[in-house]
């Protein structure tokens, strides 16, 4: 009886070593799973469902051979692939929920999401995010030609590369922000909260205005290793992996 969570693993041609850990936690744990959630940021960049590169075929045919075993596989969009689409969810199997959710885990009603709307200090990516995520914007952004948009992400990842180590105030305004994460808290009524985004793998106690206690479970990203949430009925870890060595 086990329920597993990831998120934020970035997956890409250029990281072969990242897909190939991804791939043998699907045939190794996820395949024993209850069910496995996949909180956003699957792929580092996600051009719609059109491509069918061989990485992307590779990724969707892990994805297939899971469910097909049985195991059920969830998927929440995250910043990097929020144009996964009904194909990609015909082709692999995984069915696509809406952010938030909430989900009975073992008799605990548990709030999941991927986690970038609880940085509301980072007001800059909240104004770009509420353009990018207009369904709209997203039917123009899927009418470009596909290698028009496979140039768009190169460019926007070899952006992200070159930029300055963060200082510690940029860090914390892309931190979660507490009264988000409070008002999130009472708005759904729970007392247990999954996401990923932040890359700050942790388990976070908070105090409600009602003065009971609320968990938040933060998911790790997958740059230096692997990181995972396993969920039972009596206990919750979070899990590293060590990526393959290059030697």
């Amino acid at each position: 009886m086990t329920t597993w969570f990831i998120s934020d693993l970035h997956l890409s041609p250029a990281r072969p070593d990242i897909t190939g850990l991804f791939q043998r936690f699907l045939q190794e744990q996820a395949i024993h799973a209850d069910a496995l959630y996949i909180l956003g940021d699957l792929f580092d960049a996600w051009i719609g469902d059109d491509d069918t590169s061989d990485f992307v075929a590779a990724v969707q045919v892990a994805l297939r051979q899971l469910t097909d075993s049985g195991v059920p596989v969830y998927f929440i969009a995250g910043n990097r692939d929020f144009l996964i689409g009904p194909r990609f969810s015909q082709i692999t199997g995984i069915k696509l929920l809406k952010e938030p959710s909430i989900v009975d885990l073992y008799g605990v009603p548990t709030l999941i999401l991927h986690g970038d709307t609880l940085c509301t200090d980072d007001v800059s990516y909240q104004r770009f995010r509420k353009v990018i995520r207009n369904r709209w914007v997203q039917k123009l952004l899927l009418a470009l030609p596909l290698s028009l948009r496979m140039r768009i992400a190169n460019k926007l990842r070899a952006s992200s590369k070159t930029q300055q180590p963060l200082t510690e105030q940029q860090l914390r305004i892309m931190d979660a922000n507490e009264h988000a994460v409070r008002e999130l808290f009472i708005e759904h009524d729970v007392q247990r909260m999954i996401h990923g985004h932040t890359h700050r793998p942790a388990v976070h106690q908070h105090r409600l205005p009602n003065g009971e206690m609320a968990e938040r479970i933060v998911l790790g990203d997958w740059y230096t290793q692997g990181s995972f949430l396993k969920v039972t009925a009596t206990e919750r870890e979070l899990i590293v992996s060590p990526l393959a060595s290059d030697n």
